[in-house]
């Protein structure tokens, strides 16, 4: 009996020391779980103040394009301070050197075989990126037209002034483009996709006009001869409209068509000219008589 009784209080000691390792165990892993949610919602808007910055930020930058290697900061600097205050100009497609800020190009690596190169002037304040954009077009060295543009993602491209290139020598350069098209009418910019580390072309490109109407002769240079190359030229597609599946496009067809058809179904269907009256005759019917037998009787 007093074996029994010793059992009976060691099995509730156990049983009261897990209930209390269990409780721990679920009191950790709610701490745990409240330390993980605090800090993936601190990241969270870490992320989003980030994204919020970074957006504010491209709105003050400007992109300029089709540099000569020769460029340096200094002229980029002297050509842009009259539009405001610049906060800082770093140029793309090198590799730094090193760690201090410089405007100088001597400073950075340029990969051999580059032969133009882009870079990215940030103002302190977004109206003045704005003014900057005036130096589109802009000849800063001989041969080199320049490209400046928004930055921001959210600027737009007008693709009926534009026309797209392709078969583009992987070496040509941006002006060579321009005096191809120059006939055509006022060229507003061109835009020579490139590999950032080599600089050299991708073989395709875009070309934007003043107005409509020179779209319609650049068109016209479709299979012409630039660098001995024959080039295509083709009209800027909008990509959402070109993304839609043909399942979609043709559905409201097929429905139209469906409606159509069930309606000249309707309208074929037989329709039977109306029948004429008869005229009742006037005279007295003549009632049926049935013959008789020479007996007399009804047959």
């Amino acid at each position: 009996r007093e074996n029994a009784l010793e059992q009976a209080d060691e099995e509730e000691d156990q049983k009261l020391f897990q209930n209390q390792v269990k409780q721990k165990k679920k009191a950790s892993q709610a701490i745990t779980k409240g330390v993980v949610n605090s800090a993936t919602g601190a990241t969270a808007k870490q992320r989003k103040r980030k994204r919020v910055t970074d957006e504010a930020a491209d709105r003050r930058t400007v992109f300029v394009g089709n540099l000569p290697v020769s460029c340096t900061g200094q002229v980029l600097k002297s050509l842009f301070k009259k539009y405001g205050q610049i906060q800082s100009i770093r140029f793309r497609s090198l590799q730094d050197l090193s760690s201090n800020v410089s405007f100088s190009l001597s400073r950075h690596k340029v990969h051999p075989n580059a032969k133009f190169i882009n870079a990215y002037v940030v103002f302190k304040e977004e109206c003045d990126a704005q003014k900057a954009l005036k130096e589109n077009g802009t000849e800063i060295a001989s041969g080199f037209h320049i490209r400046v543009d928004t930055a921001s993602k959210t600027s737009s491209h007008d693709n009926k002034r534009s026309v797209f290139l392709g078969n583009l020598p992987y070496d040509i350069r941006d002006d060579a483009v321009r005096e191809h098209f120059h006939d055509c009418g006022d060229v507003v910019g061109v835009r020579v996709v490139r590999d950032r580390s080599t600089g050299l072309g991708k073989g395709f490109g875009y070309v934007l006009f003043e107005n409509t109407d020179a779209v319609h002769l650049a068109l016209k240079l479709n299979n012409s001869v630039l660098l001995g190359r024959k080039i295509r030229v083709q009209r800027v597609t909008d990509k959402k409209k070109a993304q839609k599946s043909p399942d979609q496009s043709r559905a409201p067809k097929d429905r139209v068509d469906k409606k159509k058809k069930e309606k000249s179904c309707s309208n074929d269907s037989f329709v039977g000219e109306k029948a004429t009256p008869l005229k009742k005759s006037t005279k007295p019917k003549r009632l049926k008589t049935t013959p008789r037998n020479k007996s007399g009787k009804n047959k």
